[in-house]
């Protein structure tokens, strides 16, 4: 059986697909590969993606679910007093806000869990530093 885990450019120069009998990704280096929001290439950007979605839903609820919540019930929001505070008050000024904060921390952590997970290192530099100093002709030497 041939190798079917690459597409392959026939005489006409038409791509031809494997057919759908891939079972396994070809090594690819996730910073290389060609990025598709909807069809990731690698399991890290379909993590990544499910991840950013996730954050992204939850977010939408966090800002626009009191707001949303003062039109369609603006009595309950209204008239319900929380510390001192109109529901819709402290859910929009003190809820909304605080729960974008909470996400971004929520994001940063599973970030990093995932970075571990596929072993991506956020390290310093390995390049090593030159006496020479920039050129600043444009690239053309005298």
């Amino acid at each position: 059986m041939t190798d079917n885990r690459a597409r392959t450019t026939n005489d006409s120069g038409t791509v031809e697909t494997d057919g759908g009998v891939t079972t396994e990704q070809n090594p690819t280096n996730y910073l290389d590969a060609e990025v598709n929001i909807f069809r990731p290439e690698t399991a890290f950007m379909r993590d990544h993606l499910k991840l950013i979605w996730a954050t992204f839903l939850a977010w939408t609820v966090a800002v626009f679910g009191p707001v949303t919540a003062a039109l369609v019930a603006p009595d309950l929001m209204t008239e319900t007093i929380v510390l001192g505070f109109q529901l819709h008050v402290l859910l929009t000024g003190i809820g909304a806000p605080f729960g974008a904060l909470v996400l971004s921390a929520v994001y940063a952590y599973r970030r990093d869990k995932l970075d571990e997970k596929y072993g991506i290192e956020h390290g310093q530099s390995t390049g090593t530093a030159t006496d020479s100093t920039a050129a600043t002709d444009g690239g053309e030497n005298a």
